[in-house]
């Protein structure tokens, strides 16, 4: 096996993992970074609404506020504490940010004087801010690609990572990777990073990537550390249809074209969430999926309509240039006809359980972003926090990382065994996501469950680790498991879990239910509670 030495390996290039390789490199960290894409190949620039923060300069808005609107999205299961730890950070990380050259639009009102603001689902004030019009994701990953190439941060590009080094002691002393030609090697190093993203792959129809497929939440179960919250996916209410049996990646409908008027209409051209929610169309996300979902299940129909034509021709090509790009693609002017959408999977809610300052339970390792569960979203995720957290949490993490090293808290990895390259149940990627989009998306109930644990149970089979698409497939095979267990548990419905033999939201579930690995490698709920806030 090739080697190679850092302070500090950080998995992924989004917007978590970026922010922390920069910080780290500030602290004077020997920083290596690893993604299994090229660079700019992650999930950060397909997000299109923006980043929810509190600049100070929007009247009547407030971080309290913010931090309020977060909470009744999440349904009883945010950390109060994480949230306002988080969201309050969120001016200095976009003031950072802006300091490393994103650049975002302007309010043409005031003079350019300040930030433009756009309002998004459950959101009670104008605060989140964006860049190229729809495009936010795509300027913040410029932004930290330039950064972190002006600052000489050193990347693996098209490297996977399999396993992390582990100490007898069970601490992470390293990463066990892939090269492109699939050679493996070892990054030795006292801490690892999980920027991974998430897990959108486990369905058939998903805003995310092909690359999301919850590599770091089966590295860090297998390192022996617990997830939570794993049941809540958040489905976006508005992806694009594309017809029927659409699979991958579809083009997502930004929730900001709501918040510029835009409202959801039915086949027959019935208001979709009149009466629903007081929001109505800017409800929070999990209660506009379900709404449409409700709605075609109704009508037998396998789409509804986002009406935007009040918004002129030249307006909405300047504020959503790339919804537009995507709607001329299937051929409709989103001025004149609505804007054919359906619901699809978005983003994990839950993850690896970590501290705001990003440290797991097990030394060493690290999450921020996607893959962690800090406490911020509970049972839904608020529209637009998730950049803010990967920007906050990934500063965090790096200045943890650098605390314990000074402190020599972690392991020396020369106590770490080279591990070989595991071998583990891989289930075939095409079964998965048929059972897991008919059985766990939205709307579950026990039998489902029980029909996608022993469809997995069947079609896998034990294979060692040695492409990116055992890894990947691997992977989506244990978060899967880890997934339906937590669902099956959860006898409620509450945020993004649906249950349809349990439709009521109980007091009795207003608690994270936690996942570790068994000796054997099974998933198993963990009943003690999570300790909140935890810094």
């Amino acid at each position: 096996m090739w080697e190679a030495r850092a302070d500090l390996v950080v998995v992924g290039t989004g917007v978590a993992g970026l922010t922390a390789a920069l910080r780290a490199r500030e602290l004077g960290l020997r920083v290596l970074v690893v993604t299994k894409e090229a660079a700019d190949g992650g999930n950060t620039r397909w997000a299109q609404g923006g980043v929810a923060v509190v600049l100070g300069d929007v009247e009547g808005d407030s971080t309290a506020r913010h931090v309020d609107d977060t909470l009744v999205a999440g349904v009883g299961l945010c950390d109060e504490v994480a949230t306002s730890r988080i969201i309050g950070d969120g001016p200095a990380a976009v003031g950072r940010l802006r300091g490393r050259g994103a650049v975002f639009d302007r309010d043409t009102d005031t003079g350019g004087d300040r930030l433009a603001r756009t309002r998004e689902g459950g959101h009670t004030a104008f605060r989140v801010v964006h860049a190229g019009g729809d495009a936010t994701g795509a300027e913040v990953e410029r932004a930290l690609l330039a950064a972190s190439r002006d600052d000489r941060v050193p990347m693996l590009e098209h490297h996977t990572a399999v396993d992390t080094l582990r100490t007898p002691a069970g601490e992470v002393a390293g990463l066990l990777v892939l090269d492109a030609d699939g050679t493996p090697g070892v990054l030795v190093a006292p801490a690892v990073l999980l920027a991974t993203g998430g897990l959108g792959q486990l369905y058939q129809a998903t805003s995310n990537p092909a690359v999301a497929t919850a590599d770091g939440v089966a590295i860090a179960l297998r390192s022996g550390a617990p997830v939570a919250d794993l049941e809540f996916v958040q489905f976006h209410p508005t992806v694009l249809y594309t017809g029927a049996g659409a699979r991958g990646r579809c083009p997502l409908v930004t929730e900001a074209v709501r918040g510029e008027g835009a409202v959801l209409v039915d086949s027959r051209g019935n208001r979709v969430m009149a009466g629903v929610h007081p929001q109505e169309d800017l409800a929070p996300r999990d209660v506009v999926s379900a709404a449409i979902t409700r709605r075609m299940a109704a009508l037998g129909d396998d789409h509804v309509y986002l009406d935007a034509t009040h918004l002129a021709a030249p307006e909405f090509r300047r504020r959503f240039p790339t919804v537009l790009a995507a709607c001329r693609t299937v051929g409709v002017d989103p001025s004149s006809a609505p804007i054919p959408v359906a619901p699809a999977a978005h983003f994990s809610c839950g993850g690896v359980v970590s501290t705001v300052d990003g440290r797991t339970p097990v030394p060493g390792l690290y999450a921020a972003g996607e893959v962690a569960r800090t406490g911020l979203h509970g049972a839904n995720r608020l529209a637009s926090n998730s950049l803010l957290e990967g920007l906050v949490v990934g500063t965090r993490a790096a200045e943890s990382v650098a605390a314990d090293l000074a402190l020599g808290v972690l392991a020396k990895p020369c106590l770490a065994a080279c591990p070989p390259v595991p071998v583990v149940p891989v289930a075939d990627r095409d079964t998965l996501q048929r059972v897991m989009s008919r059985y766990a998306a939205i709307g579950r109930d026990a039998e489902g469950l029980a029909v996608v644990g022993s469809v997995l149970d069947v079609s896998a089979i034990d294979r060692p680790l040695g492409t990116r698409a055992l890894v990947e497939d691997a992977a989506l095979t244990l978060t899967a498991r880890a997934l339906i267990a937590a669902a099956a548990v959860r006898q409620e419905s509450r945020g993004c879990h649906v249950r349809d033999d349990f439709p009521a939201t109980s007091g009795e579930w207003a608690r994270s239910l936690t996942v570790r690995l068994t000796p054997s490698g099974q998933p198993m709920i963990a009943r003690p509670a999570l300790v909140k806030g935890a810094a």
